[in-house]
């Protein structure tokens, strides 16, 4: 043999060596005892080593999964259960048989026979409680897939600020724990696109949740020791919000729209407050009732929270306005209206809110007074709570053109009677002017009432300008997640 043929053979030889090729599984008949036999022989001793020609040669291990279920999501301890099929797959090189000769092209064998890499979920936070299954596929090119259950209690960083319209996004690192990336490569075995569809078709049990996108990404982790091969995916998932708004958000609508319309009674009676009480109480329970369904956590206060802070702020809010208005319409203490708050309540706020000036009575109050000396008699010309005309007797009958007729002797039965009228009258009087109140009672009436109407302008400003705040961040947050 020359030597040209010699290089030759021994290239040949190498090359063989180091793709692995070895000789086929000899089996005596296509039976299973056959079969198991010769992988008994050739195989089942070797799985406590890598399956490898040469330990230079990295096994490559193809991973995919189904997401079957999502379990819950837990806020307090920021973790996520799931429930998956995973699959890997890898080559034991060197292995073939014929699938004529042995009678089967795959067969099922226990995994403790062979060796198996040791794929985790870097995120894994608690005991694996998935169900065990023993056995794995083997075919006749080598390849084995490992296809078992797997229940995930996974660790997840939960934004929960915009709850309950949130959105989610946990992530699933698989990985090796022990081989670095010379010995075991994390492969991608199927596009994020088909284990979506897939697992869209195949998903039992969501409850709040909604699978929205999986995306995943090949990912290399460099630590002092060496590199570790990883696949990364993300589970994109939202919250069904409707439990939440028909529980939460439309009964503190509700009762925040009745304590709007509680401004239509009238500020001087004593039931609009103990109105604004009620809805206080009733709210107050409402929220310890429902906090059981609001998510616990430290980090960051969701904004729902915020909007039911908001809600009972406004509500104690319209019961100081109320306490306030009633005390400046009713309190006796404050004295005459100063000039600066009458034009500026009067003329101006009153303006603002819509209401006219109160039009200025023309009415004229006339008095006869008998003095209780004499005869002597007078006439008070006056408006209301302006000072009084008098116009003595004397000067009236001058004005007369004709002489007074003569009086007749005074009877001491009608002078009784005058002087009871004359009592009763000014008892009245007394009591209209009781009712009616002076002049600057009826301004401070009347300041109670412009302020109550500015206030509650104020109020719904407020109201609206903070719900739609609070709206357009929840949208915001949605569609830019």
């Amino acid at each position: 043999m020359t030597e040209p043929n010699k290089a030759a053979e021994l290239f040949f030889i190498w090359v063989m060596l180091l793709h692995g090729f070895a000789a086929a599984l000899n089996c005596t008949s296509p039976t299973p005892e056959s079969l198991f036999n010769a992988l008994e022989t050739d195989l089942f001793p070797k799985n406590l080593v890598r399956p490898v020609k040469n330990f230079a040669t990295p096994t490559n291990v193809s991973i995919t999964f189904t997401l079957v279920g999502i379990i819950g999501v837990d806020e307090k301890s920021q973790s996520l259960t799931i429930f998956l099929w995973q699959l890997l797959e890898w080559n034991i090189e060197g292995l073939t048989w014929d699938a004529e000769e042995c009678g089967t092209w795959r067969v099922s064998v226990p995994r403790e026979k062979l060796w198996v890499p040791d794929v985790h979920i870097s995120e894994f936070m608690d005991e694996d409680q998935s169900p065990h299954t023993p056995y794995v596929y083997l075919d006749n090119k080598g390849n084995v897939f490992d296809d078992r259950p797997v229940r995930v209690v996974n660790s997840c960083k939960l934004v929960i600020y915009t709850f309950p319209f949130d959105i989610q996004n946990c992530s699933l690192t698989f990985g090796s724990y022990l081989h670095f990336g010379s010995d075991i490569r994390m492969v991608m075995g199927s596009k994020t696109e088909e284990i979506l569809e897939e697992s869209r078709e195949v998903i039992q049990t969501s409850g709040e949740w909604e699978l929205l996108d999986i995306k995943g990404s090949p990912s290399v982790l460099v630590l002092t020791e060496g590199s570790y091969y990883e696949i990364e995916y993300f589970l994109v998932l939202r919250r069904r919000p409707i439990l939440y708004v028909v529980n939460l958000l439309i009964p503190s609508c509700f009762l925040i729209t009745v304590d709007l319309f509680s401004f239509l009674l009238p500020p001087q009676s004593v039931d609009r407050s103990a109105f604004k009480m009620t809805l206080i109480l009733g709210y107050t329970v409402f929220l310890l009732l429902m906090n059981d369904l609001l998510p616990i956590t430290g980090e960051t206060t969701p904004l729902i929270n915020v909007f039911f802070l908001i809600s009972l702020a406004l509500m104690v809010a319209s019961l100081l306005e109320t306490v306030f208005i009633t005390n400046i319409q009713f309190s006796s203490s404050h004295g005459a209206v100063p000039h600066w708050l009458s034009v500026l309540v009067l003329q101006y706020l009153a303006r603002v809110v819509c209401l006219p000036p109160q039009a200025k009575s023309n009415r004229v109050t006339v008095s006869i007074n008998s003095s209780a000396r004499g005869n002597s008699k007078s006439i008070s010309v006056a408006p209301p709570a302006e000072p009084q005309i008098y116009i003595s007797a004397v000067e009236l009958r001058s004005l007369s053109s004709s002489p007074p007729p003569e009086k007749p002797p005074p009877d001491p039965v009608l002078e009784e009677l005058s002087k009871l009228s004359r009592d009763l009258l000014a008892i009245r009087r007394q009591m209209e002017k009781h009712f009616k109140g002076t002049q600057s009672s009826q301004e401070w009436h009347r300041i109670g009432i412009v302020i109550d109407r500015l206030l509650f302008v104020l109020y719904i400003i407020f109201i609206t300008t903070s719900f739609v705040t609070i709206i357009c961040i929840w949208t915001w947050s949605n569609t830019f997640n």
